[in-house]
């Protein structure tokens, strides 16, 4: 099967040859012997080069599907022989790592102090099996292709600010947010404005790419931001975001968050200990440390 999938993705035995070290002659011979295993063809010999037919094409997605599952394994295998089990790779929104998963650490070593995390941020989503992750942190609904999803929980979008701008604006309705510099995407803010009942146009003053920067933003006093519950709640719980109104935005579309991973890796010690740990502390803490209520409530 490595030999199909050489000759698959280089349309060439001799050049599959020379990445597996073997002869043309044993290549060929290979194929061959596979062809005649299974019954039928799966290469169109088109003068020296060779091309997958329909068939070929159907063996090699599942051949490549197997063949990384057996590649992880072996690895995972050489980790535990080598005594790097204990080495947990994930990769998170860069937002995620700093606003929640950086202020609890110092618990999951107290909880875990074996087990090292090497922690990836991006904002573009990894390829776990081919990049050696063993987890990433998800947002949306997903299908993942190839990968078990557990949710963690949703998390909506609040209206916040510096305290210095809650204590101007106190009292204040909705519609008065449209002469205040706001921070994101045109497209949340107008969505919140119809859930507080107004259909209106919004020009926001700025749009980031990260909401991790955008609170970074609303803390400085540079505007009125639309945060993410589980971002903002450390802030909120120490006075250093204020909320503004209790009408929030839930989008089941993008404000899930999901932990994905290989489904080989699901009885994994390490990988169990995560997800337990994560499901625990953004549940559980998150409920405890929630605000009493919005700026000016009684």
């Amino acid at each position: 099967m490595p030999t199909f999938r050489a000759v698959a993705q280089l349309s060439s035995l001799r050049a599959a040859g020379e990445q597996l070290h073997l002869t043309h002659s044993a290549i060929s011979q290979q194929i061959r012997l596979l062809e005649e295993q299974i019954g039928f063809p799966v290469f169109d010999r088109r003068g020296r080069r060779v091309v997958l037919n329909e068939a070929g094409i159907a063996l090699l997605r599942v051949v490549e599907q197997a063949l990384s599952q057996l590649d992880e394994g072996v690895r995972m295998a050489g980790a535990i022989a080598h005594g790097e089990a204990q080495l947990l790779r994930l990769t998170v929104l860069p937002s995620f790592a700093q606003h929640w998963l950086l202020p609890r650490m110092h618990m999951w070593r107290q909880e875990h102090p074996t087990l090292t995390m090497e922690i990836h941020t991006s904002l573009k989503a990894m390829d776990l099996k081919r990049d050696g992750y063993h987890a990433a942190l998800r947002q949306g609904r997903g299908p993942w292709r190839g990968l078990t999803a557990t949710k963690l929980l949703d998390s909506p979008l609040l209206v916040v600010c510096a305290p210095s701008f809650a204590t101007r604006l106190k009292g204040c309705n909705a519609l008065d947010l449209l002469h205040e510099p706001l921070l994101g995407t045109r497209a949340r803010w107008e969505a919140w404005f119809a859930k507080a009942g107004h259909d209106c146009r919004v020009t926001p003053t700025t749009v980031f790419n990260d909401m991790g920067i955008m609170l970074q933003a609303a803390e400085r006093g540079l505007g009125i931001g639309l945060g993410r519950e589980m971002l903002v709640r450390d802030a909120l719980h120490e006075g250093r975001l204020v909320q503004l109104f209790p009408e929030v935005l839930l989008d089941a579309n993008s404000d899930t968050f999901w932990l994905v991973y290989p489904p080989e890796l699901a009885d994994w010690a390490p990988l169990c200990a995560l997800q337990n740990w994560l499901i625990r502390e953004l549940n559980e803490a998150g409920a405890a440390n929630k605000p009493d209520g919005v700026w000016g409530d009684a």
